[in-house]
């Protein structure tokens, strides 16, 4: 189950992640007669997204282990 639950969020994370860039990749294309922005606007999103969801998960897993430390200390006896 722990598997399919890491596969579930990997999915849905790489679509997320794909709309977004493709979107202000778009967006900026409409706004600009250069490559270079588009280029610069495509890979600063794709650093921004990554830096994103790696600190979201973080914080997740982390939020997730502390009750689960105090809960074993707690069975423990102490």
């Amino acid at each position: 189950m722990h598997r399919s639950n890491w596969l579930r969020a990997a999915v849905l994370g790489g679509n997320d992640g794909i709309i977004s860039i493709y979107s202000l990749a778009i967006g900026v294309a409409t706004a600009s007669s250069t490559r270079e922005p588009i280029v610069f606007a495509a890979v600063a999103g794709l650093v921004a997204g990554a830096l994103s969801m790696a600190t979201g998960e973080f914080v997740s897993v982390s939020s997730q282990t502390d009750p689960e430390k105090t809960d074993i200390k707690r069975e423990s006896g102490t």
